[in-house]
């Protein structure tokens, strides 16, 4: 499931990257590449999670890929940046920011990283 949403939204990336512009830290430099480049990691990251080899790499490399994107994530909540006109408000916002680290221990527990806390640690 992690896999298919990581390629979705890395697709996205690809085809609309002028879309996540606005919300892309005024400190990233080259910020239409660096949102390419994330839209190739993500649909990376969720290749492999599908082969069994590549699997806790790519755990690790979307785990680090949630982080990294986290500054964005604020600066799109407090900034109030509207997407496509549209301003999104807090009821999505704080939940989307606390979910972050769900998506860095889901990235993990896909990759077989963890299995805490359906079975204890690897």
């Amino acid at each position: 499931m992690l896999a298919i949403a990581y390629a979705a939204v890395g697709v996205i990336h690809l085809k609309s990257p002028d879309g996540f512009l606005p919300i892309v830290p005024d400190w990233v430099p080259f910020p239409r590449d660096v949102v390419l480049a994330t839209g190739v990691a993500e649909i990376a990251g969720a290749i492999g999670l599908m082969i069994p080899r590549l699997r806790v790499a790519a755990a690790w490399g979307l785990a680090a890929y949630a982080v990294c994107v986290f500054p964005a994530n604020i600066k799109h909540a407090v900034e109030g940046i509207a997407i496509n006109g549209q301003i999104l408000g807090w009821g999505y916002h704080g939940p989307r920011l606390l979910a972050q680290p769900v998506i860095v221990w889901w990235a993990l527990w896909a990759g077989g990283v963890t299995h805490w806390p359906f079975g204890g640690r690897r």
